[in-house]
Order: structure tokens, then C-alpha cells, then sequence
């Protein structure tokens, strides 16, 4: 669903000052006789609004698809990153968006539209926030000085989200129910500028985005349809088409699929959205080859250009869902290891809120372990200690529970499952999140499970049923993928067959196809349900689909073992509504990485307080805190080096050094009164080439920003954070340095990267 698409991305970019052409800065409050507060040293001259997001300039990206949107402008090659602006955000790479928008106000400070690209990139419509609220604010202050057609824009969304806004423009007057609609008032206002403007694809494409669920597919499809017509490769076109078919009729968009992942090949989401539909209507193949595409191409990305897991908004979202299509086609080993992945990567007390869901990259691993391991029935795992990495959270608590519970049934502890489902029922009451939205279906399951261990077939069969309807008829709205581990209509089967009931078995797995297109333990129970009604030409037939869809399965998956000792014999043949590729034997590794790693740090070529050069050679096979700070006149610079400094024993006690860097030359770090005390080093970057180089550098306002960035005993960087206020939480950074753990054994670092950079 667009909704859930939506994702958690980076936040504003920075705005352009010391360029000549640029605006004079808003004073901030606090600042005297046109001096800067101290306290505001490393923000933005115009306000927190501009404190957050990329820092550094854009570049022209290849391979991302073309659309032209013509504004206003008085700097000719602001329409180029406009447009590129305008083509990311047709594909939701806002935080790239964002970038070539600031680039926009560098290079002409009044562009309207600039600043209406900002509001979009950062608001995305359905998180408005109160930055983007101030991004719109500007582009209506200058909304006269553009054309008609452009103020119908910056008026679209001025009525949607802040009518309250004053000028010259009528307030449209709502009710508070009728302001929940803001799709709905775009969807509005964008038809009236299609409708002034009938040669505006833009406005036609964008209609459709903001009518997306409320109106007509089919007319939807045609509006797109006028798009393609006029600009074939439209990557706004292609993507919202998919989004308009996605689900079970995703067959209708199948070509927008193939021509959108060719145009935008180099984004995440334009490899993403071709692999919902193909899992949606069961062709996990390519559903596999194109999800697997996204996440190399969001790796590839994050490596190129410093970023890290939870900056990425939609990775970890793209690497829970190749795990879920590895389930579908068998990998469970992949599947799980991706998750694993996942859970592995850097956290952040900004981007790892345990109440954060989807936003969250842990939180996506977790999903995916515990979906991977209920589904192909690892209970000793689920039950060892260590497996799952659990946290004292009232949704961990919920879910762990449910897990244990099934695990304990699977073993034939049936006193150890009651126990965990009455620990089930009680944490209810303290649910949060999916744990939450599940929980009643959680108690169902496991209820029902219970009930038929103890010989309460009847009411258990009759409980699972009712729970696995009620999942058959919401499971559109939750695939995306399904957080629940597994489809009950498959447990239901399972049961029907385990008590001789081949032909209600094959019922329940019907519906289970019918749900979830080619599901490979469906199509197992149609075969061994078949084969024991004895209509043998039937279980063939669905044999064969088994092999084809789980051609790469794991070895010895009990399903697989099953329909083989029926001694049907078949050859695998797809049903699919077009022809697939075979995932196991496509070769991916030019669309990027297999897994994601930290990235090496840039070079570091300073000089200390004596003039002495220091690298972070010097320092390889210890980790590295580095931080950029704004000389002594910062404030909050000082009362961070001081805390880090306080502190400097429980570092070395990680093996971990500190360095801290800013543009005073080695002279004055060595007389300076305020730092001269620090125990670590002090490093001048005079110029600014270490800053520029680990991005700790406003190309849109040419200054040096703050950051924290730990670097491994490897030399790579394992987290950052740049800009606003220094980073003050020391005890976050300890507890990242112990996860490190201890020095590697001499050859262990080097099998370990030979591991990650197989390709598959």
C-alpha cells in the first residue's frame, strides 16, 4: 500500500548562505547586532527547519528515469536539478530529492518551486511535518513571481495541508473530519490544473497518485495511460500504475513492471514495486530476481555514498520482503540470513525506537527472523537461547510468547505451550504495535492448537477456521510482506491431513491458493491431499508447480519430502501469467552488493597540536571515535569534548581512541586553555579537506557541521552522526564500541570478507 510504503526517510537539507546569489539569512533568535549566537555555531543561518538531511551537494545521476516539470527560474541550469529532483520523488527517493531542491535555492535563493519540491520531499504527503509546513510557507511567499500554472501547484498543496496560511489566496474552509482528506484535496485541486493544462503529464500522473484506493482503477489506468502516450518511459507513470493494479490483478500492470525497472534501474523502490506485484500474483521468481535487485541497488548506493542502514528508508523494508519471496520459493537459510543481516546492522536512538515498527531496521530483521523461523517449524531454534535477540519490550514480550508457544506444540510439550499461551493472554493488555494488531489471531492459533493436542478436535478445527478466514479476507491490506508468520489455511490443511481428511484438506489449501498465488506449502498439501483422494493427473499437476516454484528450495524441507514419498511422478511447469527467469541460477552481482557492510572510512590527513601528521593507520586494530567539532568559541563543542573526555577510560576500555578535529591551525590547539586538558588528541583540518571528505561539510551553506563517526579496528565506519548539535549520548556510543567486540584473530577479518563478498 502507498501508506505503508512510506517509510521512515532522512530528514531537511541545509540551505545555501555564503554562495553570492543566496538570500541573506533569517536572524535566528538570539543572535546580536547581526552576530551569530554562539549556541546556533554549525546550524543553519535560517532555523532548525534547515538543520537536517544530506549536506552535500548533488551529482547527476544515471539510470533513475526523465521527467520534465518546467518552472519558473532565473538560473538556467536550476530546471536540470529540478527535474532530477521531480524524477526521484516520482520513485519516493525523497532524501535524494531533497538534495537536488537545496541545490535548486543554491543556485536561485527565490525559485517558488524549489521550496514547493522541498515541502513534498519532506512532508511526502502523508507525514506532513511542521518543516515541510515551513518549506510550503516560503514557496507561497513567492507564488506570485512564478507562472499560473505553477501557483496552481503551490496552491494545491497550500489548501491540502495549510490553509490557514495567509495572502491573497481564499482559504478554503473545512471541517475538521473533511481536513483528514488532504489526498483527497490534491486529487481535487490536480484535476483542475490536468484540466487547465491538458499537455501537463505531471498533473495527470500526480492525480492519479493522490486518487490512488479512493477512485476507479480503470480510470486511474487510463489517465496513466494518456501519460505513457505522450512519455513512454515516465517513470512516475510506470510506478503508479503498479501501485494501482497491486494485488491479486497485479497482472495488469505487468509491462509498466518490466518498463519501470528497466528506465530506474539504479533505485531501490522502481526494482521494489515490480517485485510486489510478481509476489502478488505468485510468480516468486522474478518476484525474487527483482526485490534482490532493490536491495543491491540500495547497497550499492549506501556504499557510494556514506550512508548508512537507517538512513535508507526503504532497504530494510526491501530486505524483509526478499526474505519473505525466499520463504515462498524454499530458501529458508537465505531468508533467514537476511534477516539475521538485518538485525546486525548499526542501530540509532533516533531510527531504532522499540515503538518505531516498519521505520525501524531491527525491527524489520526481527519480523523477518521470527516469520522464517515459525513458518518452516524451527522450534528448537525458536526455543534456544540466544537465537532470537529479544528485548524487554511489551511487543518483543507478545511475540516471543506466541513463538514459544507454537514451538512447545511442535515438540509435544503441551503443558509448556498452555503456560506460554496464558502468558500470551495475559500480556494483551501491555500490546504494542503488530503485536497488538495480532494478538487476538495469536491467541486463536495457539487456542486452537492447544484445544486438538488435548483431543477438543471439533472446537479446535472450528476456532482455527474462523481465525484463518478472518486472516484470508484481511491479507491484502497486510501483505506488504505479511508480518504474521504463516497462512492458517495452510495449518488448517495440515491438521485435516494429519486426521485423515484428505478432502477437507485439500479445501483448506484451495483457499490458501486462491489467497496467496503458488504458495509452495499449499501446493504440497494439493499433492499429498490429491494423491490420498486418489486423483493422481491432479497431483501432478500440482507437484509440478512445487518443483518449478521451489526449484532452489533447501534440501530435505519436510513438504518437499512429503510430496516426493507419495510417488507422484511430474516435472516442474509453471502457471504463471507470463514467463519467469529461475531465481537460483540468475546472476545479480552487477546490480551491486550481496549484503550490506560498513564502508571504509575516507582518509584521514591531519596534523596534531606539535605538527605531527596523523592517519588512521596509526591507528589500525584499535577502534576510532572522530569528531568534527567547530572550535572552542562552540559552546556546545566544548561541553562535548568535555563529556567525552570525563569518559576517556571507558573508551580505552573498549580499545577505543579519541580524536577530535575542527579548522584551528596546530598553534592554536596547543595554547588553547579550554581544551588544552583534554585527554585525546586535537587535529586541525585547515580548509576543510577531512570535512568535505567524511561529510561532515555544507556544501549548500559552506561551513563545517558537527559529527560523531566510529570508525572499526578495520578502518571502516560503523556509524555517524552529522549536523544540529553535537552527539551527547556517550553512553550509546560505549555500547555500540562493546558489540564490536574484541580484537579479530589474526586471518578471522579477512575469511569473514571473503564470506560476505560471495556472490551468489
Amino acid at each position: 500500500m502507498l501508506m505503508a510504503l512510506s517509510g521512515a526517510a532522512g530528514g531537511l537539507l541545509a540551505v545555501a548562505l555564503a554562495s553570492p546569489v543566496f538570500s541573506t539569512p533569517v536572524p535566528q533568535e538570539g543572535d546580536v547586532e547581526g552576530k551569530r549566537d554562539p549556541s546556533r555555531i554549525g546550524h543553519s543561518a535560517h532555523g532548525p527547519a534547515f538543520d537536517e538531511g544530506p549536506r552535500q551537494k548533488p551529482w547527476r545521476m544515471e539510470g533513475i528515469g526523465r521527467s520534465h516539470f518546467p518552472i519558473t527560474t532565473s538560473v538556467p541550469e536550476v530546471q536540470e536539478w529540478f527535474d532530477q529532483g521531480n524524477t526521484l520523488l516520482h520513485s519516493f527517493w525523497f532524501l535524494e530529492a531533497e538534495r537536488a531542491f537545496r541545490w535548486c535555492l543554491k543556485l536561485d535563493p527565490e525559485c517558488a518551486m524549489a521550496y514547493w519540491g522541498l515541502a513534498r520531499s519532506t512532508g511526502r504527503g502523508w507525514t506532513f511535518t511542521e518543516r515541510a509546513e515551513e518549506f510550503l510557507k516560503e514557496a507561497v511567499r513567492r507564488k506570485e513571481k512564478v507562472t499560473e500554472r505553477e501557483r496552481m501547484y503551490i496552491e494545491a498543496w497550500q489548501k491540502a495541508y495549510v490553509p490557514a496560511l495567509s495572502g491573497a489566496l481564499e482559504v478554503l474552509q473545512r471541517s475538521e473530519e473533511e481536513s483528514e482528506g488532504r489526498f483527497e484535496v490534491l486529487a481535487e485541486e490536480i484535476e483542475k490544473i490536468a484540466l487547465a493544462h491538458p499537455d501537463d503529464v505531471e498533473a495527470k500522473a500526480l492525480h492519479v497518485l493522490y486518487s490512488l484506493y479512493r477512485s476507479s482503477r480503470l480510470g486511474n489506468d487510463g489517465v496513466l495511460r494518456q501519460v505513457l502516450a505522450a512519455a513512454p518511459d515516465h517513470p512516475g507513470a510506470h510506478h503508479y500504475r503498479i501501485h494501482n493494479w497491486d494485488g491479486p490483478d497485479g497482472a495488469q500492470a505487468l509491462d509498466s513492471c518490466e518498463r519501470y525497472g528497466r528506465v530506474a534501474w539504479k533505485v531501490g523502490h522502481a526494482n521494489h514495486m515490480p517485485g510486489h506485484i510478481y509476489s502478488g500474483i505468485g510468480m516468486w521468481h522474478e518476484g525474487a530476481i527483482w526485490m534482490d535487485s532493490a536491495t543491491r541497488a540500495e547497497r550499492a548506493y549506501m556504499k557510494e555514498r556514506m550512508i548508512l542502514p537507517f538512513q535508507d528508508w526503504n532497504y530494510a523494508h526491501n530486505r524483509n520482503y526478499l526474505s519473505y519471496i525466499q520463504e515462498q520459493l524454499g530458501m529458508a537459510d537465505a531468508a533467514l540470513e537476511g534477516a539475521r543481516q538485518l538485525i546486525a546492522a548499526p542501530l540509532d536512538p533516533d531510527y531504532n525506537d522499540p515503538d518505531g515498527g516498519r521505520d525501524s531496521v531491527r525491527e524489520e530483521g526481527m519480523e523477518a527472523l521470527l516469520r522464517g523461523l515459525v513458518k518452516f517449524e524451527r522450534w528448537d531454534e525458536i526455543l534456544a537461547e540466544g537465537t532470537i535477540p529479544w528485548r524487554d519490550h511489551p511487543r518483543d514480550d507478545v511475540w516471543r510468547a506466541y513463538a514459544r508457544a507454537l514451538a512447545h506444540l511442535g515438540r509435544g510439550e503441551l503443558a509448556d505451550a498452555i503456560d506460554r499461551m496464558i502468558e500470551l493472554s495475559d500480556l494483551g493488555k501491555g500490546a504494542k504495535g503488530s503485536a497488538k494488531r495480532f494478538h487476538a489471531r495469536m491467541l486463536e492459533e495457539v487456542g486452537a492448537l492447544i484445544a486438538v493436542a488435548r483431543g477438543e478436535e471439533l472446537e479446535g478445527i472450528e476456532r482455527l477456521t474462523r481465525a484463518a478466514e478472518k486472516q484470508r479476507e484481511g491479507f491484502h491490506r497486510e501483505n506488504d510482506p505479511p508480518t504474521y508468520p504463516r497462512f492458517l489455511y495452510d495449518v488448517l490443511g495440515e491438521l485435516y491431513l494429519e486426521r485423515g481428511s484428505p478432502g477437507l484438506a485439500a479445501a483448506a489449501f484451495e483457499k490458501a491458493l486462491e489467497t496467496v498465488k503458488n504458495d509452495g506449502f499449499a501446493l504440497s498439501g494439493m499433492v499429498r491431499s490429491r494423491a490420498a483422494i486418489g486423483e493422481r493427473e491432479e497431483a501432478a499437476r500440482y507437484f509440478g508447480r512445487l518443483l518449478f516454484v521451489w526449484s532452489s528450495a533447501d534440501q530435505g524441507l519436510r513438504w518437499m519430502e512429503a510430496a516426493r514419498a507419495t510417488g507422484i511422478p511430474a516435472e516442474p511447469s509453471d502457471e504463471s501469467p507470463a514467463a519467469q527467469r529461475n531465481y537460483g541460477t540468475e546472476v545479480l552481482a552487477d546490480r551491486g552488493p550481496e549484503r550490506w557492510e560498513s564502508y571504509d572510512a575516507p582518509e584521514l590527513d591531519a596534523l596534531d597540536s606539535r605538527g605531527e601528521r596523523v592517519t588512521l593507520e596509526e591507528y589500525r586494530g584499535r577502534n576510532v571515535v572522530l569528531v568534527f567539532f567547530l572550535g572552542e568559541e562552540c559552546p556546545h563543542c566544548v561541553d562535548h569534548l568535555a563529556a567525552l573526555g570525563k569518559r576517556s577510560g571507558e573508551f580505552a576500555g573498549v580499545d577505543a581512541d579519541l580524536l577530535a578535529i575542527s579548522r584551528d591551525t596546530p598553534e592554536e590547539n596547543a595554547v588553547s586553555l579550554r581544551m588544552g586538558e583534554l585527554p585525546f588528541r586535537l587535529l586541525s583540518d585547515v580548509g576543510f579537506a577531512n570535512a568535505r571528505r567524511f561529510h561532515s561539510y555544507d556544501d549548500f551553506e559552506e561551513m563545517e557541521l558537527h559529527s560523531t563517526i566510529l570508525i572499526d579496528r578495520r578502518g571502516r565506519v560503523r556509524w555517524a552522526r552529522t549536523g544540529g548539535d553535537p552527539f551527547m549520548d556517550v553512553d550509546f556510543l560505549l555500547e555500540e564500541l562493546r558489540d564490536l567486540g574484541p580484537e579479530p584473530v589474526p586471518g578471522e577479518s579477512a575469511a569473514v570478507e571473503a564470506t560476505a563478498s560471495t556472490e551468489r
